[in-house]
């Protein structure tokens, strides 16, 4: 093998690339970390962005297009037009620009990955690495967490919540639900306090926590403004990738490849480099390296949100107050997996804002479906590395996943009938719900409003799936190896084999954390 200048070269600076970039940068290794969007050092990361609040920033134009992915699309449902999906774009990836959500998938979920054959991605395995990540301010010294890591978690104390936060909690606990303190504790589930992924009250990307501290290692370069086309490759071996950098296309040549590109476009990058399915590759003229099912299996969380017109002393008295504190992980009767469904409070309700009605005193219970079966596809339309890829995220296609929709939303119907819900409301709750409250009681028109309304959690995963070596369904294998190439891996959310039931920022930085032991294996 010929030998260069780099020893690694990491596509994106987002919640895996970042982490992996820097850790092995640390251990001696000379890095170049290739980001599409800009390159900035902690301090510049515009102030808006810090806010407890991303609504604040997301809604306005002139802070989110240099850091959201513009043009980039997805239909939610086969029932729904395309529709703007939130990637971030820049060093921090959507760590800079997301909820700020610090919670951990349940232990099942990495049970569920062992018994996939996913060796070595066992509960015991990934453990360790969750809490290497963290700074948990509260729990750090427990053995499950962590205190010192890059990653500040806190809990907003229950005087610092919003009347939506308070309002949820209350009526669920009435309803019988557990109190659980620590969310992140293995087997926790009921009532909790959202952990948070800030400090003193300003978000903490992971730019911020492990790019800024690693700048000034020799090994590591850091290059925004760089769009990756394709891997280049060198018989079977990946040997460097093919750049767009101010219009003009470069080579870069590394010892190894890593893909840490996201959900959208890190199987963007293998199909343009002739690794996917055949057929989609030959109608666009892209020779076939590997046949694999890059893009099939996408998964994200449904959502559906129940809104809560509030008396003004309820609503939010500043844009920067805390979205939402207070989340409930809960089993439904209809579903085949424990905790597959989550509560979450929204002292801001995010689709009142995005219709233009950003003054008015609208907050919201959300509930999504935290284990899905649903099944989307992300295909190329073109092998230009500037046009975005079609994305069909095809949520509540699988029957098995409507039965635990609409438990949830009727439960979350009745959480809203609640005393403790009634003393927040101003106005009818039934006449700001009219579309849902119509069709609650029957399943067939209960579908059909969920498939046109359902919103995603902006958690999608598995484009680039994980399995066994030799499964049909498996673009890597366990160690992130893209199969039947040498020298390219694939290390970002894309490669979990389904959406955690979970926010999934934690899940991908420890996924960059654990291979960042591994890159020799």
């Amino acid at each position: 093998m010929a030998q260069h200048d780099r020893d690694l070269i990491v596509v994106g600076a987002g919640s895996a690339g970042a982490v992996i970039a820097a850790r092995a940068a640390a251990r001696g290794r000379r890095v170049l970390l290739l980001e599409a969007g800009p390159d900035y050092r902690s301090a510049q990361l515009p102030e808006v962005w810090r806010s407890p609040n991303p609504v604040v920033a997301l809604m306005d134009p002139t802070a989110s297009e240099h850091l959201v992915w513009t043009g980039l699309n997805s239909s939610r449902t086969e029932k729904q037009p395309q529709a703007p999906y939130w990637r971030g774009r820049g060093v921090g990836g959507s760590s800079s620009v997301n909820g700020q959500i610090a919670i951990r998938p349940p232990m099942a979920d990495f049970e569920e990955w062992a018994r996939l054959g996913c060796a070595g991605w066992a509960p015991e395995d990934v453990l360790p690495y969750f809490a290497r990540l963290e700074d948990d301010d509260e729990y750090g010294d427990q053995p499950h967490h962590g205190r010192g890591g890059p990653t500040p978690v806190h809990r907003n104390p229950q005087h610092a919540w919003g009347s939506v936060d308070r309002a949820l909690a209350d009526s669920a606990l009435a309803a019988g639900f557990g109190w659980a303190p620590d969310v992140n504790s293995p087997g926790a589930t009921g009532v909790s306090p959202y952990p948070i992924n800030s400090r003193d009250a300003r978000r903490v990307s992971v730019n911020d926590a492990y790019l800024e501290p690693a700048r000034e290692l020799p090994g590591l370069t850091v290059r925004g403004g760089a769009l990756v086309d394709s891997v280049v490759f060198e018989g079977d071996r990946a040997i460097g990738v093919r750049v767009v950098i101010d219009g003009s296309v470069v080579a870069e040549y590394a010892d190894e490849v890593i893909l840490s590109a996201g959900v959208i476009h890190s199987p963007a990058i293998l199909l343009r480099s002739g690794i996917g399915p055949a057929g989609q590759l030959r109608a666009l003229g892209i020779e076939v390296r590997q046949d694999l099912p890059v893009g099939v299996g996408m998964q994200d969380h449904a959502m559906a949100v129940l809104s809560l017109p509030l008396r003004p002393e309820a609503a939010i008295t500043s844009p920067h107050d805390r979205h939402t504190n207070v989340c409930v992980r809960w089993s439904s009767e209809t579903g085949a997996h424990s905790d597959d469904l989550m509560f979450v409070s929204l002292n801001q309700n995010v689709l009142a804002m995005a219709t233009a009605n950003a003054d008015a005193h609208v907050g919201g219970y959300g509930v999504w479906l935290n284990r899905t079966h649903s099944r989307g596809e992300l295909t190329l339309v073109s092998a230009d590395p500037t046009v975005h890829p079609h994305v069909a995220q095809r949520m509540l296609s699988d029957e098995r996943d409507l039965g635990p929709m609409r438990e949830g939303v009727r439960a979350l119907a009745e959480l809203g009938r609640s005393a403790a819900t009634a003393g927040i409301l101003d106005g009818s709750l039934d006449e700001a719900n009219r579309a849902l409250f119509d069709v609650l009681a029957h399943d067939g028109d209960l579908d059909d409003h969920l498939l046109a309304t359902a919103l995603d959690a902006q958690h999608g995963t598995s484009t680039c799936r994980m399995g066994a070596p030799g499964a049909a369904e498996a673009v890597v294998d366990p160690e992130c190896r893209v199969r039947g190439v040498r020298g390219l891996r694939v290390v970002d959310a894309s490669i979990f084999p389904s959406v955690p039931r979970a926010n999934t920022n934690l899940a991908a930085i420890m996924t960059g954390e654990l291979m960042a032991d591994r890159l020799d294996v």
